[in-house]
């Protein structure tokens, strides 16, 4: 074993004598930027490489090279003669209309779905703040408390409730809040602007090195602009008093642009009554603004900083048994007096240094303040047949992390090696985090639980991506993850409890290309995702580090030059289930599970302004030690399916119809309750002029009656006599149309 380890730390440092170095800089050539990610092709023959954080590249020539391709989704296909290669070229590539015969099928370990998810961007957009998740081919959300409180996720099988099962990023800042007071994992993105977003990056399953806790169906890492092309100014009006303000400025010269720097500020405002009976009154503010500049010759600084805040009543979820009765409507509500408040802020700082020998290190602190106060009745008279059970949840949170990455490449004759070491820190500190009994909001009954959460999660990961030819590619990586959990809780005498625990969690890909339009893998590895700190403490730090074990066996193929599909069968075994709860804020750890299902995804331009997307997912999830007939996973999605056609101009109309339709599936273990499926549609057109546009959405097209959340719950009304176990839900949106106008400059 020793052998091979330092076999395998010779030939990452290591390169063969007498091969001629060729590396240089690609730039975009509208904001002088560099551009990460660019496949760079040697031709005749040669392993393609990709530019790094700060646009750079490096590769050996093994065989004479007549020429050099640099290829990218949303930029032209730039070729240049090995003869204009000299050290350091800046390459400066144009923007341009993505189309899927410029899409190139390339054998890379770990990043099939790169693809997908480029392509999908530069096509359809980003209309709204929910379509930043449903970029990802199978992933579904619900909303099932007003606007301003995360959102319900769904992918692969899972339940993720608010995010227990998905690792979510933006600029790789976290956004997924551990040992929180709704739930654990909880992840709210409603502080990212949807029009400050450049790219949705995702891999399914736990299969990257680099991601950690609650990578178990998979991560999403969103990516914000580094610069605007241009300033912007959006408003927007429609049904049910909706109303949004958008502000988007470039703060920098022309002149700075030049010396690679860019500074811009985002704002919005937004305002809704919603469609439900009881007003929402839903308020949301959000600030982000992020610089880009060199401040030495070889490092490359990034900071953003953003605020944000929003305010909302709502109508929860009511009984079906209180619709039929016709107590209340469709979208009428129980307890009106639910709602809540939050906000967060953030800063964010990574800093790209690049050294003599072409490796690059990466180092990022951020800081996180944030505030949560929700309150929510979902048993109504249950426990209490006089003032009901409404439920408060409390938090103050301060975040600290860091995280550093070294990357580096090497060559053994014409194998590539590309070496990545990471290692971070992240600290969460809550402050008086708090479950409590309510009335009408503002009257407090009684504190059910109340404490100081202090949790540290260390981290450190290794992985190598091995190009052993043009046609196959392997990736293996291992990651060690530590949690130290402290819960101080004042209703014992502020008594201290600590629990600590280790896990680690190796990976291993495969990338076959057969040829230029086939491209084979198969994915190996092992997640995981923590357990609540007032439960890790109350087992002592046994068990609160679930694995989860995958792997996936897949193709990417583009048969023609206009048609891109993929196709994958996987496999997941969970040690321990995290259920739905009742919302409660006690998480719920149940069984062991397993799942296996298929996921299809397709691209289609049959003509160069026309794109046509289809996903198709299912899923077969069970629980292990229960009884069959006893063992379905409640809530689990089983088939599920999006897609839509979408007509895109540079000026002129353009615009999109989509659908989403999420089947039936069981609500409770025995499914004896069923959660009823859904089929939505939503339609988008604008008309784009040069200096501006003009833009009509509406979601529901059709005004179907749907439900978008749905529960087992036991509850009671407050005249009931005996409790009843029943589907709750949350009614989706009505028809609902909005306008919008912006102007560009």
């Amino acid at each position: 074993m020793r052998n091979i380890v330092c076999f395998l730390l010779c030939i990452s440092v290591h390169a063969a004598y007498g091969q001629k170095i060729i590396k240089g800089i690609v730039l975009d050539a509208k904001t002088n930027l560099p551009i990460e990610n660019i496949t760079v092709q040697p031709a005749p023959a040669g392993t393609p490489v990709h530019t790094d954080g700060r646009g750079r590249f490096m590769f050996k020539s093994i065989e004479p090279l007549t020429s050099v391709a640099f290829i990218s989704i949303g930029y032209e296909t730039k070729v240049l003669p090995i003869t204009e290669m000299q050290d350091n070229k800046a390459i400066y590539l144009q923007q341009q209309k993505i189309q899927l015969e410029n899409v190139v099928v390339t054998a890379k370990a770990g990043k099939e779905y790169s693809i997908i998810s480029k392509t999908d961007i530069k096509m359809r957009g980003i209309n709204n703040a929910q379509e930043i998740l449903r970029m990802v081919p199978g992933l579904f959300i619900g909303q099932h408390q007003g606007g301003g409180k995360a959102e319900q996720i769904f992918m692969r099988g899972f339940d993720c409730d608010h995010g227990t099962d998905i690792n979510i990023t933006a600029d790789g800042l976290p956004v997924n809040m551990v040992s929180h007071a709704h739930g654990q994992g909880y992840a709210d993105m409603h502080f990212i602007i949807p029009e400050t977003i450049e790219q949705v990056d995702f891999q399914k399953g736990p299969y990257t090195t680099s991601k950690g806790n609650f990578t178990t169906s998979g991560y999403v890492d969103v990516q914000t602009k580094n610069a605007l092309t241009g300033n912007l100014v959006k408003l927007e009006g429609g049904m049910y008093d909706t109303y949004r303000a958008l502000g988007m400025f470039n703060l920098l010269s022309t002149t700075a642009k030049a010396k690679q720097q860019s500074w811009y500020v985002a704002s919005e405002y937004a305002y809704s009554n919603g469609y439900f009976d009881h007003p929402q009154d839903f308020k949301r503010t959000n600030f982000f603004s992020k610089y880009n500049g060199k401040i030495t010759g070889q490092t490359y600084l990034t900071i953003s900083a953003s605020s944000f805040s929003s305010k909302w009543n709502a109508s929860g979820q009511i009984p079906e048994r209180a619709v039929n009765s016709g107590l209340i409507s469709f979208y009428g509500a129980i307890d009106s007096t639910e709602g809540g408040q939050t906000s967060r802020s953030n800063i964010n700082a990574q800093f790209i240094t690049t050294l003599k020998n072409g490796s690059l290190i990466k180092n990022q602190f951020y800081y996180s303040n944030y505030y949560f106060d929700l309150h929510s009745n979902f048993t109504f008279y249950l426990n209490d047949s006089v003032n009901g059970d409404q439920l408060r949840q409390k938090e103050a949170r301060n975040i600290l992390g860091y995280n550093g990455v070294y990357q580096h490449q090497s060559n053994i004759g014409s194998v590539l090696f590309n070496t990545e070491m990471g290692a971070g820190v992240r600290y969460d500190r809550i402050n008086n985090i708090e479950l409590s009994h309510t009335k009408d909001r503002y009257t407090l009954l009684d504190k059910m639980a109340y404490g100081n959460i202090a949790e540290t999660n260390l981290s450190a990961y290794i992985s190598e991506a091995i190009h052993l030819s043009e046609k196959l590619n392997v990736n293996a990586g291992l990651r060690a993850d530590m949690f130290l959990n402290n819960y101080t809780d004042h209703l014992k005498a502020d008594s201290l409890f600590k629990a600590n625990a280790a896990i680690l969690s190796p990976k291993l890909g495969i990338a076959y290309q057969y040829n230029k339009t086939t491209q084979f893998y198969i994915n190996i590895g092992k997640g995981f995702h923590s357990n609540d700190t007032r439960v890790c403490v109350m087992e002592k730090g046994k068990q609160v580090l679930p694995p989860a074990y995958a792997a996936d066996l897949g193709t990417v193929l583009k048969p023609v030059k206009n048609l891109l599909m993929q196709f994958a069968v996987w496999y997941l075994w969970l040690d321990q289930e995290f259920v739905y709860n009742g919302d409660d804020g006690t998480p719920s750890p149940s069984g062991k599970t397993q799942r296996k299902g298929a996921d299809f995804s397709i691209r289609y331009e049959p003509l160069h302004s026309l794109y046509i997307d289809a996903d198709v997912n299912y899923a077969h999830g069970r629980f292990i030690e229960e009884l069959k007939g006893q063992d379905y996973i409640p809530l689990a999605p089983v088939w599920s399916s999006t897609g839509g056609i979408t007509y895109k101009n540079k000026n002129g109309f353009n615009g999109s119809l989509r659908y989403r339709w999420l089947g039936n599936r069981p609500a409770n273990e025995d499914y004896s309750l069923t959660a009823q499926g859904y089929f939505v549609n939503d339609f988008v057109l604008n008309y784009t002029g040069k200096k501006y546009e003009v833009g009509l959405t509406i979601n529901n097209v059709f005004n179907v009656k749907w439900k978008e959340t749905q529960f087992d719950t036991i509850s009671r009304l407050k005249n009931e006599v005996a409790p009843v176990e029943e589907i709750n839900f949350t009614a989706g949106t009505k028809l609902a149309a909005k306008l919008s106008f912006s102007v560009y400059f």
